[in-house]
């Protein structure tokens, strides 16, 4: 018996990333509102949410192995998520310049509303030194619009980065290879 699979995610890049691992699976919208908690770190920020998506998804599917995931960007232990307009994207843009930050991505999986595993990868990510011609430039493209950190590494982002340490993948969005030891538990790839 195969054992249904469901992404909880709208994020297009979450679903072909899943695809390099998955041949077949569900997508679900989560509802969950993504706002950080007091004295929450960006880490468990990151891992809450992810469990929070897939549970919420999880209850009305009994029979599925729902995969949760929240990406959250990290600089000096605060957390950007995805910028509320071109002024919050020129900000973030400035305090990422020329530095290094953490990308978290927390990963979920609930098996019948209960959470069965709980995992967050973190990659360092250095920005190179932009000028303020670069910054806003990147900021009016609006490739980062809908990005946490207001930039995604796989699309214009890149001209960005200088350098990442850790999984590259996890930046993007989804850790392919941390995700497939965790459903390895579960099911049957």
């Amino acid at each position: 018996m195969s054992v249904r699979l469901v992404l909880a995610s709208d994020s297009p890049r979450r679903k072909s990333l899943l695809l390099s691992l998955l041949r077949e699976f569900e997508i679900v919208s989560p509802d969950v509102e993504e706002l950080p908690r007091v004295g929450e770190t960006p880490r468990d920020m990151a891992g809450r949410l992810a469990g929070m998506k897939a549970l919420s998804v999880s209850g009305g599917m009994p029979d599925a192995c729902v995969i949760g995931a929240d990406t959250v960007v990290d600089i000096d232990g605060l957390a950007l998520s995805k910028p509320r307009d071109r002024n919050d994207s020129l900000k973030m843009l400035h305090m990422l310049n020329g530095r290094t930050h953490l990308v978290h991505t927390g990963i979920a999986v609930a098996i019948s509303g209960k959470l069965a595993a709980s995992e967050v990868e973190t990659t360092g990510v250095t920005f190179g030194h932009l000028s303020d011609e670069e910054i806003l430039e990147f900021a009016l493209s609006g490739a980062g619009d809908d990005k946490a950190g207001s930039y995604a590494i796989q699309g214009r982002g890149a001209l960005l980065v200088e350098k990442i340490e850790g999984d590259y993948y996890n930046v993007v969005g989804l850790p392919i290879y941390r995700l497939k030891k965790i459903l390895e538990k579960f099911v049957r790839l």
